[in-house]
């Protein structure tokens, strides 16, 4: 390897360092509560270190949040292409969706749950977006639904987020509640998708 390789490699390590501290202090202290120079103090860097890599606190966020969708975007990708039946590929779908925010709690968290200095639409709206990119993976979905018949009277944009309410629900109040005594964790989430998909094909 290379120094000019090596430094990169350093760089990125640096970088990640940084993203990691900045996640677990949002969630323990609250966004507000966290200044650049308590993210460099826990990392053991000098203040200035951080502004090499990020220009703020919502520059941090939004790399987070980018952080976290490509895990999400990941977890679509591996469940493949295949939409001859779309309700069960729906249905994988919200569950992929599910497992993600359960397997990653706290990029889950930053990215959905937490009281946040709102990102600009610009940053979240634009096309190459991997926040898009999934939007666009269960809306392609949604969009086969529709297209064989399986939902009726159904309009794509509203069905598309009614189904991420759904999930986002599901994720975020397990997450927010670990202990409560769920009846049958994994029966509850699945029979949940099968109702909510059920009923878009009445």
């Amino acid at each position: 390897m290379g120094v000019k390789e090596r430094r990169e490699r350093q760089r990125q390590a640096v970088r990640q360092e940084i993203l990691d501290a900045a996640r677990e202090l949002f969630i323990k202290d609250g966004y507000e509560n966290v200044t650049m120079r308590k993210i460099a103090e826990k990392i053991e860097y000098s203040p200035t270190t951080i502004y090499l890599h990020f220009n703020d606190k919502a520059d941090l966020v939004r790399f987070l949040c980018e952080e976290a969708f490509v895990k999400l975007v990941d977890m679509f990708e591996k469940l493949g292409e295949d939409l001859s039946d779309p309700l069960l590929a729906l249905k994988r779908c919200g569950r992929a969706y599910v497992d993600f925010g359960l397997k990653y709690p706290n990029d889950y968290k930053v990215t959905f749950m937490m009281a946040l200095k709102p990102v600009a639409p610009e940053d979240y709206l634009r096309e190459d977006s991997m926040g898009m990119r999934a939007y666009g993976y269960l809306r392609k979905i949604v969009d086969e639904c529709i297209r064989q018949g399986k939902f009726k009277n159904a309009e794509l944009e509203s069905t598309t987020q009614s189904m991420w309410i759904v999930v986002h629900g599901i994720t975020s109040l397990i997450i927010a509640h670990p202990d409560f005594p769920w009846a049958d964790r994994e029966h509850v989430i699945d029979q949940t998708i099968d109702k909510i998909i059920a009923g878009f094909a009445a």
